[in-house]
């Protein structure tokens, strides 16, 4: 399903965008008399698919080689209601989503970072990299859960 890079980043740039009209939605709802445990279940989705954004960004912005600006202005964007959307547009207008993913070593010297061989040893073993990306991504929600939603209670 997701075998090129462009297609997981577009289709969690998407759901970001998706879970943003969920929770603005369920504030909204809440306003009107809705019962609260509204913002409770919306919030809950939309941080997963944050962090998980977030993930797929960082990942993406490695195979890709971007720069420190486009991989900044990307995980900046969920931060933005609906912001995800013309940053992806702008990622593929602008080529950095073009290309597959990087599983095998060039002659790029870049390729013998640890870090592009470690991205290439996850790559190649999709199954443990869901298992590490899904860990930190439970592990950094039930922190940001003890922690308190953004603002306080």
């Amino acid at each position: 399903m997701f075998r090129t890079p462009r297609s997981l980043f577009r289709v969690l740039a998407i759901a970001e965008a998706i879970t943003w009209t969920l929770l603005i939605g369920a504030l909204i709802a809440r306003a009107m008399g809705a019962d609260p445990i509204v913002v409770t279940i919306a919030g809950g989705i939309h941080g997963l698919i944050f962090l998980s954004y977030g993930a797929t960004a960082i990942l993406v912005a490695f195979n890709q080689r971007w720069g420190v600006g486009p991989a900044v202005l990307a995980i900046v964007s969920a931060v933005i209601p609906y912001a995800t959307i013309p940053v992806e547009i702008w990622l593929q207008r602008s080529g950095r989503l073009e290309g597959q993913w990087r599983l095998e070593a060039t002659d790029d010297p870049r390729d013998a970072t640890w870090y592009d061989r470690c991205m290439r040893f996850f790559l190649n073993r999709a199954w443990l990299l869901a298992i590490v990306i899904v860990g930190a991504i439970v592990a950094l929600y039930v922190v940001l859960l003890l922690v308190g939603p953004p603002g306080g209670r």
